[in-house]
């Protein structure tokens, strides 16, 4: 148990100069192929945010959430769960896009996936910056709150990290996984609180405790709280708790399943 705790993220330790420069050459390579280059990186999630603000406010004129202007709502909510989509995705298919990588016998293929994590962490912190500016023009200045999203941002990447090390081994098995992670994500934004506020369930109870057993309804609510709440994390401390239980259990059962594929990984990819 011990060794499956400790063996990957001692590993990965090891090679953080290298995770580090492969990272940043893969955010680079990414977009190095079209005009606006990186600032694609950018345009989409920009084009997307304000979509739903046109289709909640205009369209379907709705009003305040949970006592926030709903553009600062959705804003909040909407950055973590940008950052787990680009990184589930990439994560998931960091040894097919490397695979020539997977082949050479001396490479630490297990760094691969975190890779991918990495470079889509340079564009959160992006849109966390973006989503200070356009909170505090609105009013909601930073505190001292403010730094927990240094924390929020560390649960999102392990809990996602620890997702695709086992979606990037049975990817290389069965491609079809791919597109169900789309499916997935495609139902998930609308499963977790960020374009609706949770407490509409407050007479469903049961059906309230469901949907904040969603690993990312503890990152979403804490970025609220950390942007426009200004509540300590303390103040959920069971479902933080809760969290890291998951995430530890999922990060053992994904580096397990990785350690036990990896060594087929050549002859598929």
């Amino acid at each position: 148990m011990k060794e499956k705790m400790l063996g990957l993220p001692m590993e990965l330790y090891h090679n953080k100069r290298l995770i580090l420069s492969l990272s940043r050459n893969d955010f680079k390579t990414k977009y190095a192929g079209s005009y606006l280059g990186i600032v694609w990186a950018f345009i989409q999630p920009v084009v997307t945010i304000m979509v739903y603000w046109f289709v909640f406010t205009i369209g379907l004129k709705a009003g305040d959430m949970a006592e926030y202007p709903f553009v600062l709502y959705l804003i909040s909510g909407i950055i973590p769960w940008f950052f787990f989509q680009d990184a589930l995705n990439g994560g998931t298919n960091a040894l097919m896009e490397y695979n020539y990588l997977v082949k050479k016998v001396v490479f630490k293929i297990s760094i691969l996936p975190i890779v991918k994590v990495l470079s889509a962490l340079f564009v959160h912190a992006f849109f966390v910056v973006f989503a200070l500016i356009i909170c505090s023009f609105n009013g909601y200045t930073p505190t001292l709150h403010t730094l927990q999203i240094f924390y929020y941002t560390g649960c999102t990447f392990v809990f996602v990290l620890a997702l695709v090390y086992a979606t990037s081994a049975i990817v290389a098995f069965f491609r079809d996984l791919t597109q169900i992670i789309n499916i997935f994500l495609q139902v998930g934004i609308w499963m977790t609180p960020i374009m609706w506020d949770i407490n509409r369930l407050s007479g469903h109870p049961m059906l309230m405790k469901i949907f904040k057993l969603n690993p990312m309804y503890y990152i979403v609510s804490g970025y609220r709280d950390s942007i426009l709440g200004q509540t300590w994390l303390t103040a959920h401390w069971k479902w933080g708790i809760y969290f890291w239980v998951v995430t530890i259990i999922i990060f053992i059962l994904g580096s397990g399943i990785f350690k036990r594929l990896k060594l087929h990984f050549a002859d598929v990819l």
